[in-house]
């Protein structure tokens, strides 16, 4: 079964998200960035689904340079998760590797479409 990890320091939108995404996938959760590099160095996911704007040491866009600076983890889907709806938001995103963006509050629904269509 395909793994997902879901990273948002809210845990209503994980429970969404786990909820939407349902039985057909794997899924992980981590609520901060240093959370998420833990999973993906111990297992990495096919794909990961990330808030931008999280406290601690690691935002969004420092776990995507860090997923897409890694011959190892390059490879995995990050959709960005965010409340940052300006253009020059997504461009930033799109240029450091992000493979989707979604703004909050997003589709759940979409979400799990861009996800089984990356996956099945």
């Amino acid at each position: 079964m395909a793994q997902v990890l879901i990273v948002d320091d809210y845990s209503d939108i994980r429970r969404l998200l786990s909820v939407t995404l349902g039985k057909k996938f794997t899924l992980t959760e981590a609520e901060d960035g240093v959370g998420a590099m833990d999973v993906i160095r111990r297992d990495p996911p096919q794909v990961v689904l990330l808030d931008v704007m999280m406290p601690g040491e690691m935002d969004g866009l420092a776990v995507l340079d860090a997923i897409k600076g890694d011959p190892k983890t390059r490879n995995i889907q990050v959709a960005m998760l965010t409340a940052r709806g300006q253009v020059v938001d997504s461009d930033e995103a799109r240029s450091r590797g992000a493979d989707a963006y979604f703004v909050k509050p997003f589709s759940p629904l979409q979400v799990v479409t861009w996800v089984r269509e990356k996956l099945m």
